[in-house]
């Protein structure tokens, strides 16, 4: 067994004992689906090279707005980061990215990196939805409330929202009401 093979078997050993989806998509590649809270799912490519294991996942496609904040927010919690750090695309959708040698994966590490790319993906999705979405939550909110529909997905951005009389934003109504949505507003683009 080669050490590209030996790797990829560590991969699906880790993931089957954590219970995660993992998906070969090619002779030294997967797809392990990080199940999380706010982001609830991160999609994390691994790719085996013949020295490095290269590690992608999508966090959130290019913002709408205020995205030189946005970046510049992204580069201050690279500093503080272990395995992958945020890196944008041609386009301007944001991934976490990092780079390993082979020779240093361990289950244990693979723990660590599932761990890293699952906390900043998770952890940082609601912050960098407000700076690069703001306008579009505020715009969403305001569209299901005047529908009578639940804002339940969007109570962590009710601080964006408020009332015409300056008051607090209002209340976010039952999600489990017939006819509510439960998907954040362009969900599909986003996870």
């Amino acid at each position: 067994m080669n050490g590209r093979s030996e790797l990829g078997a560590l991969i699906e050993a880790v993931c089957a004992e954590r219970d995660l989806a993992c998906e070969a998509t090619g002779p030294n590649s997967y797809a392990v689906t990080l199940p999380g809270t706010h982001k609830l799912r991160t999609i994390c490519n691994l790719i085996i090279g013949e020295y490095a294991l290269r590690v992608e996942a999508f966090v959130m496609r290019q913002p709408d707005e205020r995205r030189e904040e946005l970046w510049a927010w992204l580069l201050q919690r690279n500093a503080r980061m272990y395995g992958v750090s945020f890196s944008i695309d041609a386009v301007g959708d944001v991934y976490l990215t990092g780079r390993m040698n082979s020779a240093g994966v361990d289950a244990d590490e693979l723990d660590r990196l599932f761990g890293s790319v699952l906390t900043y993906a998770d952890e940082s999705f609601d912050t960098m939805l407000e700076i690069g979405f703001g306008s579009s939550i505020r715009r969403e909110w305001e569209w299901r409330v005047k529908r009578g529909e639940s804002t339940a997905n969007l109570a962590a951005f009710a601080h964006l929202v408020e009332s015409a009389d300056g008051g607090a934003a209002p209340s976010v109504a039952d999600p489990t009401a017939a006819g509510h949505p439960t998907a954040a507003p362009g969900d599909s683009a986003l996870s």
